[in-house]
């Protein structure tokens, strides 16, 4: 599985979290041959990798609340569009 397949692409979050929290399981049994244990741990980074960069889009999101003059949420702004 490469890090940029539409496979993992797709997966939510919350999938790639559980399949993550699976391969550490196994990893942590320490009944998997050497070999599997290395595919598994690469699988494993590019599940992380993925989380990671949802969480940061997510982050971006956030951080895009605008506030208004008395330093309430006023509105929200996608944090792919340009300020106005």
């Amino acid at each position: 599985m490469d890090a940029q397949t539409p496979e993992l692409d797709t997966l939510s979050f919350e999938d790639a979290l559980r399949e993550l929290e699976t391969i550490v399981r196994q990893l942590e049994s320490g009944e998997v041959p050497l070999e599997d244990s290395i595919s598994l741990y690469e699988k494993g980074e590019k599940l992380r990798q993925h989380c990671q960069k949802r969480l940061d889009a997510a982050q971006a999101r956030i951080e895009k609340i605008v506030t208004g003059a008395d330093g309430a949420p006023a509105s929200t702004q996608p944090f792919d569009t340009p300020e106005r």
